[in-house]
């Protein structure tokens, strides 16, 4: 009975020791080192594209990489000290599980993905003149054997119609979060992560059994709290959307789930910079103009959230909580 009790006592203080070196360096706020910023699509993959009446024939995928570059050079700019990282400099593919492997290779503490939005599009049509078209009649004359079938053909104009796509009346700029149903698949990627529970102070890992129930505890806070982060720095850059004038559509999350946000071993969000399927947004995506402004309101937010989570005492937060860990 002693030993049984003995090997009770031993196996909580060990679970005690486990919870307490996880939550310890999860409280400890780590420097946002490396920012991985993704032009989304590329190569064969073109993303969405300009097909309504007028447009422009824009390709999401040169878009998205425009913006990137800016945006790239921006954070280096205001963030000398942080590693930038793009996962594309030039027009190749690679599959959204290569670009979360990618960040995660790369230890990256920030997740930023670019993209353009747009949605599916009415259709209109207008008359552009008239053809003659011949159609028949027929009509039966006579009855039994000496009843006939008579077919008159005849002539008339009909209009000749053009169809064409309607642009949406949709615009603006909103952010994506990983889905809160795909919990799952972001600790999932934390089994991979070998830089995960590790501190500023600590950059060893620890020995950890990722089918222990304490593990997944523990990863289930961490996901809680990139989710927290995600949220936060989406709001931070949907703040700036608004300063600079462009319809705020806010933050939100898609059902679906969305591979990028949700295989990444960091905060992370997708960015729909605006809507190819609108006239405005169309030309103002295209522009040096609408793609500076963009990514300079972008690289305002990060360094925003950057100051927020690595100086939470300087903005009277409670140093050691959930809303700062990393």
């Amino acid at each position: 009975m002693m030993k049984i009790k003995e090997s009770c006592i031993t196996s909580l203080a060990a679970f005690v020791l486990l919870f307490f070196c996880l939550n310890t360096s999860a409280q400890v706020p780590k420097k946002i080192r490396t920012i991985i910023v993704d032009p989304g699509h590329g190569g064969t993959d073109a993303g969405a594209h300009g097909e309504y009446e007028g447009t422009l024939g824009s390709l999401e995928k040169n878009i998205t990489l425009a913006i990137s570059l800016k945006l790239v050079a921006e954070l280096k700019k205001e963030l000398p000290g942080v590693k930038i990282i793009p996962t594309r400099t030039t027009d190749v593919f690679d599959d959204v599980n290569k670009k979360a492997q990618f960040a995660n290779d790369n230890h990256g503490d920030l997740f930023v993905c670019i993209h353009a939005d747009a949605v599916a599009l009415k259709t209109g049509s207008r008359i552009i003149g008239y053809k003659t078209e011949t159609y028949t009649t027929t009509r039966y004359v006579g009855k039994g054997k000496k009843k006939k079938k008579i077919v008159t053909p005849h002539q008339r104009e009909v209009p000749v119609r053009q169809y064409f796509k309607i642009p949406t009346q949709r615009k603006g700029t909103s952010t994506l979060i990983f889905a809160a149903n795909k919990t799952n698949d972001k600790i999932k990627a934390m089994q991979n992560s070998d830089n995960l529970f590790t501190t500023d102070n600590d950059d060893s890992t620890l020995n950890i059994n990722y089918d222990s129930p304490e593990w997944k505890a523990n990863a289930l806070l961490y996901t809680q709290n990139y989710f927290k982060k995600s949220y936060k720095l989406g709001s931070l850059i949907q703040d700036e959307i608004t300063n600079m004038g462009r319809e705020n559509l806010g933050v939100w999350q898609r059902e679906k789930g969305i591979r990028v946000l949700s295989a990444t071993q960091m905060p992370a969000v997708l960015i729909e910079t605006g809507f190819i399927a609108n006239y405005e947004d169309e030309r103002y995506l295209n522009s040096e103009k609408g793609q500076q402004e963009i990514a300079e309101a972008i690289a305002k937010a990060i360094k925003k959230y950057k100051d927020q989570v690595e100086n939470p005492k300087i903005l009277g937060q409670p140093e050691n909580t959930t809303s700062n860990n990393y």
